[in-house]
């Protein structure tokens, strides 16, 4: 059998030698610079500071719209270069069982323990079924650094008004902040 040598007199040509170790280098550059920030977002709490609620008992409906607010960010944020959603399953019936607004930056933890670069919270306050107010609270979960913040007023309790809410929320505060902290 017989062989052709590929470089004549055993030495590559320079291009040769050089562009391997380009390769390599763009090659390890590469999934970093690509690397997307994992986020965390949370389920919503609700702040009845309404009596209709210790009155009344908890409104199905409204519980309804709640649970629909972190899927609706989830969506959006995922959406957007250089992020991507961490599921919280794994945290969720602990962080359920918290005041996540109150408890020491718990939400930050749960957030390191599954993997995420950014714990997001949010509420709804309540003060009648006139007058609602979204709030929206993005934190660097090694850090506790604000990445993004924001508050949305709503009028009236109707799943039209949440949405409403929720997505002026995102495009008109929270959307550029996440935009600014890439």
């Amino acid at each position: 059998m017989f062989v052709l040598p590929l470089f004549p007199q055993g030495r590559a040509p320079r291009q040769g030698r050089v562009f391997p170790v380009v390769a390599f280098l763009l090659a390890l550059a590469l999934p970093a610079a690509a690397a997307d920030r994992k986020v965390a977002i949370f389920d919503f709490e609700l702040i009845d500071s309404s009596l209709e609620g210790s009155m009344m008992g908890e409104n199905a409906d409204e519980q309804a719209r709640l649970d629909r607010l972190a899927p609706d960010l989830r969506e959006a944020v995922a959406a957007l270069p250089g992020y991507s959603i961490v599921d919280i399953a794994p945290v969720r019936e602990r962080a359920q069982k918290q005041y996540l607004q109150s408890c020491g930056n718990c939400s930050q933890t749960f957030a390191r323990e599954i993997g995420a670069d950014i714990a997001v919270t949010g509420t709804v306050q309540k003060v009648s079924n006139l007058i609602l107010n979204i709030n929206a609270y993005a934190f660097d979960a090694e850090t506790g650094e604000a990445i993004a913040r924001g508050s949305a007023d709503i009028r009236s309790n109707t799943d039209q008004s949440w949405q409403r809410g929720i997505d002026y929320l995102w495009e008109n505060v929270l959307e550029t902040q996440f935009e600014a902290a890439r």
